[in-house]
């Protein structure tokens, strides 16, 4: 490590206040510690907002459902509420990396990162949620801009994120055996007569929509209606873990079983 300003935040305003010139905000901390141990990030100041009330906590009116940027993976993986209406990201969010990063890593923190390997980002776009920050209310559609890249704009914050509970949403990842990231993990949706699939782990610009996905569970929301479907390896990742041709198909097979546990 290297020498760096703490700056333990009380409020969003607080914060904000804080953040000038290369500050980083620290949230859980999965992502920017480890960077900042091998000299990849090196700001002169570190903001804490794990601190700050107003970031933390989990609402659901009717179907409504706002979770606060603080809120940990643990805390969204045993939420009652949550799972009444949304039972998806309950699983989804109880499988992020392992218990030490699921009460550590915050929501906010995870989508604000956006590594295209992270399971958030899919249930942000398929569930069409609304990010808020400290400025504005930004589109899921519209926040996720590419590898590690946001419309978040210099020292803005994600405050909370906010989604209508679909009528039926599943989730499926098939995980990095040491990292536990989505090698590709697929989010699906069926809310009335609309179908939104979004990918994570294998587009080489983060996550995507699924428009093949999409189409084939438009006509029919059964697992089967994806046998005659070709994902397209174009523009997915090639890597030491997988080629973009067997990504190609892991879409197709996360898709299904995503389907299977959405009807669950």
């Amino acid at each position: 490590m290297y020498s760096v300003n703490y700056h333990r935040a009380t409020s969003v305003a607080d914060a904000a206040s804080k953040a000038k010139g290369e500050a980083k905000y620290l949230a859980g901390g999965m992502t920017l510690i480890p960077t900042m141990k091998q000299r990849l990030a090196q700001p002169g100041d570190v903001i804490d907002l794990m601190h700050i009330g107003e970031l933390k906590g989990i609402k659901v009116e009717g179907k409504v459902v706002t979770i606060g940027a603080g809120t940990t993976h643990a805390e969204v993986a045993a939420s009652a509420a949550i799972k009444a209406v949304c039972p998806a990201l309950c699983h989804l969010a109880s499988h992020i990396g392992d218990p030490h990063v699921r009460h550590r890593g915050t929501i906010g923190g995870s989508i604000a990162n956006n590594d295209p390997a992270a399971d958030y980002p899919a249930a942000m776009l398929a569930l069409d949620a609304t990010i808020a920050t400290n400025k504005r209310k930004i589109p899921a559609g519209d926040f996720f801009t590419g590898l590690f890249e946001t419309a978040l704009e210099e020292g803005e914050i994600v405050t909370a994120v906010t989604f209508v509970a679909p009528d039926k949403a599943g989730y499926e990842k098939f995980p990095n055996p040491a990292s536990r990231y989505a090698m590709t993990g697929v989010f699906v949706v069926l809310d009335g007569g609309s179908v939104r699939a979004a990918v994570t782990g294998a587009g080489e610009t983060g996550v995507f929509r699924s428009v093949e996905i999409e189409n084939a569970l438009a006509g029919k929301f059964e697992a089967s209606a994806l046998d005659a479907v070709t994902v397209p390896a174009d523009g997915l990742m090639s890597d030491m873990h997988a080629s973009a041709d067997y990504r190609a198909n892991l879409v197709k097979v996360m898709a299904k079983r995503a389907v299977g546990r959405a009807k669950g």
